[in-house]
């Protein structure tokens, strides 16, 4: 018996074993099922079936662990040594923004506790059991393994069965294994390694019986289940870090580092040149204060909050704030087809009848579209008169031959039963066909279910003995003499072509069939992924009244094919190619065919190199990790995937260094999701588990909403890299000033106090707004950054060192100027900082779009300036709370300032001057590539 690992145990493969043999394994009676006391040991033994979380860390530690930043250690630090110095207000200030951040965090991690929890639910239903030779139907926590479930249509399946007895029966398994269409089921043993979306005879927890009937024997249940063990998974995976987070841990350690050396050399140059020990000691303050960027957390949070609410406003819903950038930032997306690339419903798209080809238009279960005839390869005809007879019969019996119909709930068309017979019905009311019309006109007198051993349906109906009936667009005579009533069949190519002997021409007219090709029509379809029924009718006397297998097994007509398949969406394929044109791969991961996945892709665009590379899961399992990393570089169709192989993929693309975004609605999406750079839940028609463990939810469950999405957050990426340009440079120019000064033995040409109100008031005033700045034009024809790009690149680098040097220069020397020539240490600090601030609102203007605007306006040409309100009412407030900094007395004696007359504030206008160049120059060398 073969065994294969899960987790740490080795378990058998029931699949592969026969119904007796499996019962047999598991000590229990197909016939009358578990007595009571087995069931109150295997109880004992198992547990409940139930999936039970692992317990959270409480409300309380969590919170404390939002702390554990190195950033804000830094913060905490400066905090403790501000009070230790009585400098209450600064100490306040500053803990505040440390906590806000904390709670933010807080929130945001709080929202993704429940994936466990999802899961659960997932499997928590009434089950009807067999139990001392009884029907019983009881909670599905109280089964065990060896229970006999019996399962109906609407069922949901509660624990993994291996199945015993199956009548026509079918199971929705879209959310474990991402078929789109539900699973005709059988008994029959099968290979050990049949992948697990074709194990034909299990049915799995979470599942929905869409049809039919069955009963299977439990194997497992709980934790033990294929949703267990995504549950497990999910646990076992601490939530990752996104690239913004990663970047900014190290850029804070860094940072922490270098603040903290250069207060100690600062601290032990002034002790030895016997400067007393308290001075040097503030000045080591003053310079670790300089150095931490204190505005940056929260100009940072509002900057994801913003693109937050930007996405929201174009259908996509963040969960997490870095997940705003980290989408931006996105190499690959990896995407499920169903419902996110394609509409999620079945649609006919070619018929074959009479020896004519159709195609039809529209999409969905719609009436709205056209059935054109194709003449030649590039030419349509319109069917302007009526319909061929041979088209119309063929229609007829896909509409009669039909256990299902459509209904319009809230403006849109949904299928009540299966997916393939809602198209059947869509397509026929295309061509103006009624199903209830024909209903009533041609009555059901008996029918044969499809079955998997026969592979087709039947069902007989009454013509009336030589009457006109309505029969489609017109009335007809339809049946005559002892030929009354007929049988429509539908079902494989292969049971229908070997049960006929003629066929309809197109005038409706019996002649020989020519097999060749219908073959060769059913090979044209199969290639463009369309799935493919075969529709047939036989005309019998008015005495039959009841159908079964043997009345069908010789002398059908065969009527022609019609072949379907779930279209993709217009604007999904426009957003695929803007994602190429932006340089991000789009890879397919899909439980479905891979004849199906291939030709979806296709019609995508979804081509490398000018061909589409398909791997089935089968394939995957058998690669080492050298062979997998070739394939998901290479491969753009990934077909038939197990849930872990799905986490696989995830990996390996980590791997090799790709910022990836996995979309999923499926219980078996979780483990990929949690471990994506960033997953992307359908808010619609995805489970409660995928949106649980995603990062981002689209709330219509469109792949054009990721496109979107991208773009947003590739410019929240270009506007928090503007703001750190902004913020670190007066960081930079304050640290110098301070470092040098107390290195030279010099009055400080900037307190400590002053400081932290650039860095946290002035700072956050004119950064902020930028958090609002447009778009900027061709932010999708640009290839995505490198992945392994620090936080502080190189360019941007030289641009915080050129900015600081100006501030530094522009500080210190004001600071020197206005003290040699008025002796007023104050006045001299205060004339530093106006001046400052007036070179900041310059630079400001140089990265902003406002400053560009005005730039472009002056050279005479025409541009917008929408999306600039907020730089001017940043600036605007950064003026006015300068004013205030300086003129009020209140503010004078709280941070040591002096008042300014007129021409002392045009001095300080004067540095503005420069500065003008220098933002040029600058921009110039970090221009984007």
């Amino acid at each position: 018996m073969t065994t294969s690992a899960t987790g740490s145990q080795l378990e058998p493969q029931y699949h592969e074993l026969a119904a007796q043999a499996v019962a047999h394994s598991l000590n229990t009676n197909s016939v009358r099922g578990l007595t009571a006391a087995e069931v109150r040991q295997r109880l004992n033994q198992y547990g409940e079936n139930e999936l039970k979380a692992k317990p959270g860390k409480p409300a309380w530690w969590r919170f404390l662990l939002q702390f554990n930043q190195p950033l804000l250690y830094i913060l905490l630090i400066a905090g403790i040594i501000k009070a230790f110095l009585g400098s209450w207000t600064n100490a306040i200030v500053i803990w505040g923004v440390t906590v806000i951040n904390a709670i933010i965090g807080f929130v945001q991690e709080s929202k993704a506790e429940g994936a466990i929890a999802a899961l659960a639910q997932a499997v928590t239903t009434e089950a009807t059991l067999l139990r001392d030779g009884q029907k019983i139907r009881i909670p599905s926590r109280e089964i065990v393994p060896g229970d006999i479930v019996m399962l109906a249509s609407g069922d949901k399946v509660p624990a993994d069965l291996r199945l015993v007895n199956s009548r026509n029966l079918q199971v929705d398994e879209s959310a474990l294994t991402g078929e789109s269409v539900p699973v005709e089921k059988s008994t029959a043993p099968l290979q050990p390694d049949a992948p697990l979306a074709e194990r034909l005879n299990m049915a799995y927890a979470g599942s929905f019986v869409t049809f039919g009937q069955g009963s299977g024997i439990v194997v497992a249940t709980a934790g033990n289940t294929e949703v267990g063990r995504i549950s497990q998974t999910i646990e076992q995976r601490s939530n990752l870090s996104t690239p913004l987070t990663r970047k900014f841990d190290k850029f804070s350690r860094t940072l922490l580092y270098v603040i903290l050396g250069l207060a100690a050399l600062t601290l032990a140059v002034g002790l030895g040149q016997g400067q007393t020990f308290a001075g040097m000691f503030e000045a080591a303050v003053a310079l670790a204060v300089s150095a931490i960027p204190e505005g940056l957390p929260a100009v940072v949070t509002v900057t994801l909050a913003i693109g937050v609410n930007r996405m929201a406003r174009r259908h996509a819903i963040i969960r997490k704030l870095p997940a705003v950038e980290t989408l931006g930032g996105a190499t690959v997306i990896c995407s499920d087809k169903t419902g996110t690339l394609t509409e999620n419903q079945m649609t006919v798209q070619a018929i074959y009848a009479g020896g004519d080809r159709f195609t039809v238009s529209g999409t969905g279960y719609s009436p709205e579209g056209e059935i054109r005839e194709l003449r030649e390869i590039r030419e349509l005809r319109e069917l302007r008169e009526r319909l061929p007879v041979a088209l119309e019969e063929c229609l007829i019996a896909g509409l009669l031959c039909n256990d299902s119909h459509l209904e319009e709930k809230n403006d849109r068309w949904v299928v009540v039963g299966d997916p393939t017979e809602g198209a059947l019905i869509a397509v026929a009311k295309k061509a103006g066909l009624s199903q209830s019309e024909l209903v009533e006109s041609i009555p059901r007198v008996d029918a044969i279910g499809f079955e998997s051993q026969f592979q087709y349906m039947a069902t007989l109906h009454e013509l009336g003995s030589g009457e006109s009936v309505r029969v489609g667009l017109e009335t007809r005579p339809y049946g005559s003499g002892e030929e009354s009533k007929v049988i429509y069949v539908k079902g494989s190519v292969e049971a229908i072509l070997s049960r006929t002997r003629q066929m309809l021409d197109r005038n409706g007219n019996s002649i020989s069939i020519n097999r060749a090709e219908v073959e060769q029509q059913v090979e044209l379809m199969a290639k463009q992924g369309l799935r493919v029924l075969a529709f047939a009718k036989k005309t019998v006397g008015d005495n039959q009244t009841s159908v079964d297998h043997n009345d069908i097994e010789s002398d059908l007509v065969f009527i022609g094919l019609q072949g379907m398949i779930d279209p993709p969406r217009a604007e999904a394929i426009a957003a695929v190619r803007n994602c190429q044109s932006a340089g991000i791969d789009v890879k397919m991961i899909t439980g479905d065919h891979i004849t199906t996945a291939k030709a979806i892709a296709l019609r995508m665009g979804l081509q490398k190199d000018g061909r589409v590379e398909a791997f089935e899961g089968q394939q995957l399992a058998q690669m080492d990790d050298r062979e997998l990393a070739q394939a998901v570089e290479d491969g753009v169709v990934f077909a038939r995937v197990a849930p872990a192989q799905k986490l696989r993929l995830v990996e390996a693309l980590q791997a090799k260094g790709e910022i990836v975004a996995m979309t999923g609605d499926g219980v078996n999406d979780a483990p990929a999701l949690k471990q994506a750079d960033i997953g992307v839940a359908m808010g619609g028609a995805g489970t409660d588990v995928a949106r649980e463990a995603a990062d981002m939810l689209l709330t219509d469950d469109n792949f054009a909403s990721i496109e979107a999405a991208v773009e947003e957050g590739r410019t929240v990426y270009q506007n928090l890299r503007k703001a750190i340009a902004f913020i670190l440079p007066v960081n930079g120019g304050e640290s110098m000033t301070i470092l040098i000064s107390a290195l030279l033995a010099r009055d400080l040409p900037i307190l400590s106090l002053q400081v932290l109100w650039l860095n946290m008031v002035n700072s956050v005033a004119m950064t902020v707004p930028l958090a609002f700045e447009p778009k900027s034009e061709g932010v999708m024809r640009s290839s995505p950054r490198n992945p392994r790009e620090p936080l502080i690149s190189g360019k941007l680098l030289q641009r915080i060192l050129a900015i600081s040097g100006f501030n530094w220069i522009l500080i210190f020397g004001f600071f020197e100027g206005v003290r040699q020539n008025t002796g007023d240490v104050t006045l001299a600090r205060t004339m530093a900082i106006q001046a400052l601030v007036a070179a900041r609102i310059v630079y400001l203007l140089s990265i902003s779009h406002l400053g560009k605007a005005i730039a472009l306006k002056i050279r005479g040409r025409k541009v917008s300036i929408s999306g600039t309100k907020a730089i001017a009412l940043g600036i605007l407030a950064a003026v006015l709370l300068q004013i205030v900094f300086s003129q009020w007395s209140v503010m004078n004696n709280l941070f040591a300032t002096a008042p300014l007359n007129l021409n002392q504030w045009l001095i300080c206008l004067l540095p503005a001057l420069p500065m003008i160049p220098l933002a040029i120059l600058v921009n110039w060398i970090d221009r984007p590539e």
